[in-house]
This record gives structure tokens, C-alpha cells and sequence, in this order.
């Protein structure tokens, strides 16, 4: 694993980098929370930052409150080190999101035993993997963009990291449902792999018969998913998948498909990867259209309010439009030679 220590004690930082390092982790190091912050910046793959409590610019707790704040694409496991114990500094570090504590002095047979905590508990980002991986074999069949998920996935977690803001919303986004939904949105074509290749890769407009067709991506995608949830109930991940599978094309006002499904009747994960994915197709090139401006695409999608999307949803991303366009911006890509048929 690849690990931040952060002490503004040089021996603690060494003590830390040599017991570690033997066990074939990556240690990096920082001598306070700024330094640690640049250094988490620059290294977008730490995994685990053992962190002291009281240092000079930034503490620990601060850090740990950025860590959470600013987590993008992975969990990074934060364990605290302090000198001091009682029941009010334990609520503070669990409300700043610390996964762990270690007393100082602190015992090296009790850190390796805190490394491999971590450890489990981080390989259950292998399922992020795995999802990723089916989304891109669906992909390979659809020869859009090779960075649509990664735009989709991102524009999905801002709205749904927006939505945190709404009352009426609010208690649903838990940190959990908005990562999971960051997870399974790139699935939501992966039903097209059931879809023959004269219809999935024509280049121009479908007929309407073969637009029926199409529109089956969402109950074959779904059924395939829904049959591993009836064996796995408790696997919560995998119902969100099935969800937004089967629920990106229908439409507020019930004009949908494949159920014609009409307001909160549509899942709330679904109501998500709705907009995030209209407004990716709307901004990417294509072979049967040109890419549309990010202020033409809004507009759109502030028509669509009340009728294709949730009016929540187009709030969210409202608000967080600047950032939705800069992370488009940032996965950019050159147009493909090809695209995936249209709609009628």
C-alpha cells in the first residue's frame, strides 16, 4: 500500500517509514496537515494516512476533515495518532471521518496489526474494480468515446454530492449511496452487449422497429444484475447497479422507457444517471451529431425540468455546473472514427 506518514517529529516520521517499509509498503512523508495535503494532491493514490493529532499550520483533525471532504475517486483509510485518550476526543476524530487510533508511544506489533486493517478493509475497492471492468466490456461493443464513463461517473457523484444540500433529499445521500453511485453508473449501457451488432454499431438514425430494439439494453442489463441481487440480497451495491441499468431512460413526466415510470416512482439513482448521461451525450462528438456547447447543453437540460428530469436534479447541477464543465474539459478526448446509432 502506498502510505502518508505525518508527524512534525522526525523520529516518529522515521520510526513509522522503517517499520513500514520492510513490509513492502510505499511511505511517503510530511511533517505537518498543508504539507500532507500537497503531497496528497500529488500522490492521487495514497491509501492510508497515519496522521499525528497536534502539529504546527494544520493538525490532524483538520487534515482528516480534508481527506473527506476532497476524496475523489478511491477511500483513503485515516488513522489518528495521539497521546491523549478520553471520550470527547474520540467523537471529535470519528465526526472528522478517522478510521482509527494508535496511542503514542505507540507499539509496533499494534501498527502492523492496524496496517492490516487497512488492508481488508481497503481490498474491498477491488469491487469498484470489477464494476469497471464490466462497464468497460459493455463499452467495447459501443464504440462511443473511450472516456464517457469516466465523465459520467464523475458528472453522477457531483450532483449527487450537491444533493447532500437538499432537504428533502438529504438523509438518502449518505456518504455510502453517493460513492456506490460514483460506482455502478458506468453500467448503465451494459445491457447493449444483448444488442445485435447491425442495429448497436449502424452509423445514422435508427428505424423505429430497430429502436425497440435498442431500448432492450435496459431489461437485459438489468435482469442479468437482478438475477445475482436474488442471490445476494444484502449486496446493496449490486441493487443500485440494477437500478440505474434498468431506470436512466425513463423520464420524470413518465414518457420513459422501458416502464414508463413517472416521478420519485423512478429510483433515485436512476433520476441521477439520467441527466449525468444526457448531458455527456449532449457535449461529446459523435458521427450522427456535433458536439453541443456546455451553455447550449444547459439549457436543454433546464428545458427538460419537470419533464424528462427530476427539477432537483437540474438544481444540482446547477449548481455545480462549473464543475461539471471542468471535469468534462479534463476528460476530453479526440472524436472517435465512430459512433453508436441514434435515436429516432
Amino acid at each position: 500500500m502506498k502510505i502518508l506518514a505525518v508527524d512534525n517529529e522526525p523520529a516518529v516520521v522515521d520510526i513509522l517509514s522503517r517499520s513500514l517499509t520492510p513490509l513492502g509498503h510505499d511511505v511517503l512523508t510530511a511533517s505537518n496537515g498543508r504539507e500532507a495535503i500537497q503531497v496528497l494532491e500529488r500522490e492521487g493514490d495514497t491509501q492510508v494516512v497515519l496522521t499525528d493529532w497536534v502539529m504546527p499550520e494544520m493538525d490532524g483533525i483538520a487534515l482528516c476533515r480534508w481527506i473527506r471532504e476532497h476524496a475523489q475517486t478511491h477511500y483513503t483509510y485515516v488513522i489518528l495518532l495521539t497521546g491523549e485518550a478520553g471520550d470527547r476526543r474520540v467523537v471529535q476524530a470519528l465526526e472528522a471521518g478517522a478510521d482509527e487510533f494508535i496511542r503514542k508511544p505507540f507499539d509496533l506489533q499494534e501498527l502492523n496489526m492496524r496496517m492490516r486493517t487497512a488492508e481488508r478493509i481497503l481490498s474491498l475497492e477491488t469491487r469498484h474494480l470489477v464494476l469497471f471492468a464490466l462497464a468497460r466490456l459493455a463499452e467495447s461493443r459501443d464504440p462511443e468515446t473511450g472516456s464517457h464513463l469516466e465523465r459520467m461517473r464523475e458528472v453522477a457523484r457531483l450532483i449527487a454530492l450537491e444533493l447532500r444540500n437538499h432537504p428533502e433529499l438529504r438523509a438518502d445521500m449518505t456518504p455510502a449511496f453517493v460513492e456506490t453511485v460514483y460506482e455502478t453508473t458506468p453500467l448503465h449501457d451494459i445491457g447493449k452487449v444483448g444488442i445485435p451488432d447491425y442495429i448497436l454499431l449502424k452509423p445514422g438514425r435508427l428505424s423505429d422497429a430497430e429502436f425497440e430494439v435498442m431500448k432492450t439494453h435496459t431489461t437485459i442489463g438489468s435482469e442479468t444484475l437482478n438475477a445475482t441481487v436474488e442471490k445476494y440480497p444484502g449486496a446493496d451495491y449490486l441493487r443500485i447497479a440494477r437500478d440505474i441499468v434498468l431506470t436512466h431512460h425513463e423520464r420524470y413526466d413518465g414518457s420513459g422507457y422501458p416502464n414508463g415510470l413517472r416521478g420519485d416512482e423512478i429510483p433515485l439513482c436512476g433520476r441521477i444517471a439520467a441527466i449525468a448521461d444526457v448531458y455527456d451525450a449532449l457535449t461529446s462528438k459523435r458521427v450522427y451529431k456535433d458536439v453541443v456547447s456546455h451553455d447550449l447543453a444547459r439549457s436543454i437540460l433546464e428545458s427538460g425540468r419537470n419533464k424528462h428530469f427530476d427539477p432537483r436534479m437540474v438544481d444540482a447541477f446547477l449548481a455545480r455546473e462549473e464543475e461539471i464543465s471542468a471535469t468534462h474539459q479534463r476528460f476530453a478526448e479526440a472524436p472517435s472514427p465512430q459512433g453508436p446509432a441514434s435515436e429516432p
